[in-house]
């Protein structure tokens, strides 16, 4: 059953064989064969409920996963969601109709960790008996590598490979992968998170290399950390409707979405075309602004990342930009009418935090901020409400938020404990011969 392609267009696979490969061997991505179709919404799902936020997030989530994994049963979904979301969702409304969708409650508190463990748990019912132990190869720009390292930590029959800009991140960003050891290894990339995200795919285009370690990807290249990404947005849609108190044929939601490799967004364009309600998207990008020149009118054109305190979102070459040309079918006139970009400099974006804070009392971390200042920018749409995806804590960049809000950020428990353990990593230059020669340690 072979319901994932490439959009290499040369590859046919199933859902495990997409899951434990990651990049197909034509260097495509793996997207869905059919795109997904949600079933009807019973009240109990999207009108109520009752419970916390954890609780309504895994109702949502277990409505709106299953056509999301057809080759699944119901059972397994469902399982699957039970041991990967066990923290709260919230939604908070800053502002009136200006809703942020708090994303980063999990172990490590950014919103890869909704992705990250839902892969985890997705690949523990996918193994089979005789599997080799599998390496989970990633780049991280920021908050991707400590969500994937945490979800791995000591799972038997995995190793984590994290490769991170030396200097393109914060200090404690860095501290959720090089304090773990055991069965993850960090390596500072002498060099930018595109060189990082270059490698890697160099190391699945070496089918040698590929084998010899039973490489797996844990970046966003991979559909499993992709797809469940689509079900906060369907959950956000719902929480916003039901909050407001308003019918099913309301205006539904504006999203604004923090962009950098363009996972989060093509996660809910896709959750978009699989049939839930929204009024468009803004994609927001600080001054790494290749994907905004597009929706502009210009031509792609990859550049270098430019450094920037939302360092998660420097990203000069998108790799999800190819997902989201497949999901229109290369119009971009289509993505166009659909999709507003959005450049928000380091500037503008201390700015809205202050100004936030000053006004709201509510505090954003640099990355949400370029998304709540885009938000800021936006011409009321009728009655359409705005939902600004907040990507990670504000405690993981006191340097930044603390000085524009100037107060200081209680930091949580979880972030604090890596300041307990020493650090470890291995310093290395961007290249696949350097990749290759760490593969050959940790696996020995």
């Amino acid at each position: 059953m072979n319901r994932f392609f490439s959009t290499g267009d040369s590859v046919r696979v199933s859902l495990r064989e997409a899951v434990f490969s990651g990049l197909a061997p034509d260097g495509g991505l793996y997207v869905p064969g059919d795109i997904p179709s949600l079933p009807e919404c019973h009240d109990d799902v999207c009108a109520g409920g009752g419970g916390s936020d954890t609780d309504s997030f895994k109702r949502v989530a277990r409505w709106a996963a299953p056509p999301f994994f057809p080759e699944l049963s119901r059972e397994i979904v469902a399982d699957v969601v039970e041991r990967a979301f066990t923290f709260p969702v919230p939604i908070v409304e800053v502002e009136p109709d200006h809703f942020v969708l708090e994303l980063f409650h999990g172990p490590t508190h950014a919103f890869k960790d909704v992705g990250a463990r839902f892969m985890a748990a997705l690949m523990i019912e996918l193994s089979e008996g005789q599997d080799p132990v599998r390496t989970v190869l990633v780049a991280t720009s920021g908050d991707t590598g400590g969500a994937v390292a945490d979800a791995f930590h000591r799972l038997p029959g995995y190793r984590v490979v994290v490769l991170f800009p030396q200097n393109g991140i914060s200090e404690r960003q860095r501290r959720q992968m090089t304090t773990l050891r055991g069965n993850v290894r960090a390596l500072a990339v002498q060099g930018t998170f595109d060189d990082c995200q270059r490698v890697v795919k160099e190391a699945f285009l070496d089918p040698v290399l590929r084998a010899e370690h039973s490489l797996t990807s844990a970046n966003s290249i991979n559909v499993a950390r992709l797809l469940p990404q689509s079900l906060y947005y369907v959950y956000a849609a719902c929480a916003v409707q039901r909050r407001r108190g308003l019918g099913a044929h309301a205006t539904p939601p504006r999203f604004v979405v923090p962009s950098g490799n363009l996972g989060n967004l093509c996660a809910g364009l896709l959750a978009c075309r699989a049939g839930m309600r929204s009024s468009g998207f803004v994609a927001a990008t600080n001054t790494n602004r290749a994907f905004v020149d597009v929706l502009d009118g210009e031509a792609y054109r990859p550049r270098p990342s430019i450094p920037s305190l939302s360092n998660a979102m420097d990203v000069g070459a998108p790799s999800n930009f190819e997902r989201i040309l497949w999901l229109y079918d290369g119009d971009l006139g289509a993505l166009r009418r659909d999709v507003l970009g959005v450049s928000v400099c380091d500037e503008e974006a201390t700015r809205c935090i202050a100004d936030i804070y000053r006004d709201t009392g509510y505090v954003l971390d640099p990355h949400t901020a370029v998304a709540y200042e885009a938000a800021r920018r936006q011409p009321r749409d009728g009655d359409a409400p705005l939902v600004v995806l907040a990507t990670a804590h504000p405690a993981k960049f006191p340097d930044v938020v603390e000085p524009a809000i100037g107060a200081t950020i209680p930091t949580p428990p979880g972030l604090m404990q890596t300041y307990e353990r020493t650090e470890f990593m291995r310093e290395v230059p961007p290249t696949l011969a350097a990749l290759s020669r760490e593969l050959e340690l940790q696996s020995a």
